[in-house]
């Protein structure tokens, strides 16, 4: 399987898609095609903004100061 993209390339992806669909130049089952991957695409998206959303709960506490996560923390942000 194909290394996963990133979340911009994920973004542009679902776009293009986007783009394909309001054009309106694909046919019946292009455009089933299309939006059925686009679907999957945004699904996928959606998960990366919830990892990030926690990520980002986890960092800042009720007060507002900053929270530094342990780098071995299985939930913090990969580079």
């Amino acid at each position: 399987m194909a290394e996963k993209n990133n979340f911009e390339e994920q973004l542009n992806q679902l776009q293009m898609i986007v783009d394909n669909l309001e054009n309106g130049q694909l046919s019946l089952e292009e455009s089933l095609n299309q939006f059925q991957a686009g679907v999957k695409l945004s699904k996928e998206l959606k998960q990366e903004l919830s990892k990030a959303e926690e990520t980002v709960a986890k960092l800042i506490e009720s007060d507002g100061s900053e929270k530094r996560l342990d780098p071995n923390d299985a939930s913090a942000p990969k580079e």
